[in-house]
This record gives C-alpha cells, structure tokens and sequence, in this order.
C-alpha cells in the first residue's frame, strides 16, 4: 500500500511514501528512534502525526522503520536458500560448500534475533567484552587488548546448526527445515577463550559458561535476551575455543557476529555468540534463554517418533555427531555409463578427527573406501575424494559414510527422533542418471 503526507519541511509538495522509503528510514532513523523516549522520531522523519503515540508499548520499534534482520545482506551471499527472514536463516546447497575454506558468499546464516546497528554500520568502537561470575579478576577488554595481550590464533573451524539435517525427520519436527547445507568450514582468528579464562582467574567453583551478544530481539525490545547460551568449564578450556575477530582473514561480517563472536567448535553453532559481549562464568549449569525447554535438548532415551517428552526427560545437545556432505558432482548429473566419475566432499566429527570415508553405488550393499585428506587442524572439516564407474545405463545413487575416531559410523536413515530435529547425521546421497 502507498501513502500520500506532507513533510514538515515541505508542505506543498506531497511526497509518495513507498516500501523503499520505509527502508531508507530502517537505516536512517532507527538509532535515533531507539534513543527517543517515544514515536518523536518516527513522526519527524515521516512529517507526520502519529494520533495513538501515548498507547504505543515502550521498548518496540514501529513496523514502519522494518528491522533490520539483514536480509539485504544476502545479496552478498551465493546460492542460498532462505527458510526464514524473520529472523534471517538461510542454508547453502551441498554443491556450494565444495571449498576447503568456506568463503563469507557460502557460509549458512543462523540467526535468532536482528543484527544490532553496530555491526551493520561496522561500528567497534564502543564494543567491550567482559568476563565476570566465578573468576578472582573480572575483565573489561577492548579488541585492541585481546589483540595485544594474547597469543593470535588462526584456525579453521566447522561451525554448524544443531539442527542440520531437521527436514528429513520423519513425523516431522519444528524449526527451519534445514537439509544438510546449515554447516560451513571458515577460517577464524582471534584469541583462545581458555587464555582470557586463565587471566580472569578461573575460580575452582566455576561449572559453565554463559554468554550474551548485543543482537536485538525481533520485538525490537533492547532489553530482551535473544539467546545466551554456554558450555561446560572444560570444554571453553579446549585451545581450540576462541573469540575471535576475524573470519577468513577479514572483519567479521555482520550477519556472523561483528565485531567478536565465540567460536566453540564441535557443539552446536547456538553456543558460539555472535555480537558477543558478555562471558559469565558460573557455578552451576547455565540457564539462559534457549538452555532450557526443548531448545538444543534431546531425550535422555530413545523414544518413538511422535512422542511427547517431558521437559525434565531432556539433557543438552554437547558434541555433534560425524557427519559428511557431497559437494561434486550435482545431484541429478548426467554421467557416461562404464566411466570413472570422481565424486568428492567433506567429513567432520564433533569429537575430533574422521578416521574412514566411504561410499556406495550400490544402495548400501557394498562400500569402497575413499581417500580421505588429513585436517589442517583439529576440527576442521576434512576432503575426501573417489571414484564410481556406473556399470551400465540408468538411475544411480553415491553414499556417502563417514566413521569417527570411536568407529560409530553415520547411519543409513535418521537417528534417534528428538522433538526439535537434532543431531540428524544421516548419510548425504546424491543421483546420477547414467546414458
């Protein structure tokens, strides 16, 4: 719908008010409107009156200045797929992820709020991170501190959706129905979060960590948690744990945490905090928004599809199972009969490194082994290639298993139903038709 008003600075030439305008107003106004005590700002940057301003609920935003959730942003993004703007989750197709390192264009978003203006307008100077609860010195640090009183690190780290994989459970579960592309491989840099634990002084009553961004919750409310959430003592002490600065060697975009985010890698991509600013060391198992419920939680048990489990039936989701994707060639390629075809990917476990890779033409009655790439570093995803000869003409499907280090390998069809659709790491297949 479009609008006709006079604007206060020019009253005899009407201005058509379109969704354009609107977006304009989105960057322009909103740090202002957000610092206002009422709808002042939208009714001057509109020219307009605003008649039920007194009813209007403190803490929101009005509809009209459309927070920002990054959307615009994806145009920076290569191929992905949206299952969400609202807030903003989007996935990369399996053969888009075929780089060692996952480039900014490839990388899956997860969002669970708005991206905050400071990383829109790449605005670090104010950002501040501190470190308090259980520790014997609370922190207060600055980039420029994390950068000069720590040793630098660069690793590459999986980081991926606990709930990768959720469309292929059957009944289905809630939440963005994510295939196999909510998972990327960037290369991080920044500090080893087990190096500004040891300088706050780790009390030996500390259990867990708690951790909070300055993202903005999709109400528009500033003082609502989006998501804090956090990990055992001993797994912030990995050295392969940072809060990092840098992805891929430049700043942090905005949709994945500028200017610091956690990077926890093996768990849930939920406990490494974008937008971070806070670190909560506490004496006891972390309680923030989305730790509780049925939010990254499994059952203590097996349970039938469908069931209805109760809250106190569920633990946390820690490590991700071993897991592997496809990425050349296309589903549904055309391929030559009784010629070699190479078929490559990636493999990742949460706890470490991928022992074996193998793959079926065979829908799982043989395997032959594939080549499999050592990683860079722990966590990193690891390359893996061979090569398939379909025998004659007609429809083919490649598997693909990975094995971890414990020998449990990925199974055929879906794991263990779970409410919320986590921790699917089923084999990734793909078709070929041979002529």
């Amino acid at each position: 719908m479009e609008l006709l008003i006079d604007r206060q600075e020019d009253h005899d030439q009407p201005e058509e008010i379109t969704s354009t305008t609107l977006e304009r107003l989105t960057v322009s106004d909103r740090r202002s409107f957000l610092k206002s005590t009422g709808l002042t700002a939208l009714g001057a940057a509109l020219g307009m009156a605003v008649p039920f301003e007194k009813h209007f609920p403190k803490g929101l935003v009005p509809a009209a200045f459309a927070q920002d959730t990054g959307a615009d942003l994806m145009s920076e993004k290569d191929g992905l797929t949206v299952h969400n703007d609202r807030p903003l989750n989007a996935e990369t197709p399996a053969h888009l992820l075929d780089d060692d390192i996952t480039p900014y264009s490839r990388l899956f978003v997860r969002a669970n709020g708005l991206v905050p203006q400071t990383a829109l307008d790449k605005d670090a100077s104010g950002w501040m991170l501190t470190i308090d609860g259980e520790v014997e010195n609370e922190l207060s640090l600055t980039i420029d501190d994390l950068k000069n009183d720590f040793e630098q690190v660069t690793l590459a780290l999986v980081l991926e959706c606990g709930g990768n994989g959720r469309a292929f459970f059957q009944p289905g579960a809630s939440g963005n129905q994510w295939t196999v592309g909510a998972v990327g491989c960037p290369q991080w840099t920044g500090v080893r979060l087990r190096d500004v634990l040891e300088k706050a002084g780790v009390k030996s009553s500390a259990v867990y960590t708690g951790h909070y961004g300055n993202d903005v919750d999709i109400s528009g409310d500033p003082d609502k948690v989006v998501i804090s959430r956090g990990v055992s003592i001993e797994k912030a002490m990995e050295p392969e744990a940072l809060i990092a600065w840098a992805m891929n060697g430049e700043d942090i975009p905005a949709l994945h945490g500028f200017p610091v985010r956690l990077v926890i890698p093996g768990y849930p991509g939920s406990v490494s905090q974008k937008y971070l600013t806070r670190i909560w060391i506490r004496d006891k198992e972390h309680d923030g928004p989305k730790m509780g419920g049925y939010s990254y939680r499994m059952p203590k048990y097996p349970v039938a599809p469908g069931t209805e489990v109760p809250e106190e039936d569920m633990e946390i989701l820690t490590e991700m199972p071993v897991k592997s994707i496809i990425t050349a060639p296309t589903t549904g390629a055309q391929v030559a009969s009784g010629e070699a075809v190479e078929v490559r990917g990636h493999a990742w476990a949460g706890n470490g490194d991928v022992k074996a890779m193998h793959i079926s033409l065979d829908f799982g009655q043989t395997w032959q082994e594939a080549t499999l790439e050592p990683a860079p570093n722990k966590y990193a995803w690891q390359r893996w290639r061979a090569e398939v000869t379909p025998p004659e003409q007609g429809y083919y499907e490649v598997w693909a298993r990975a094995t971890d280090m414990n020998d449990v390998s990925q199974p055929a069809v879906t794991p263990g139903w779970n409410p919320r659709g986590y921790g699917n790491n089923m084999i990734h297949r793909i078709a070929l038709f041979a002529s």
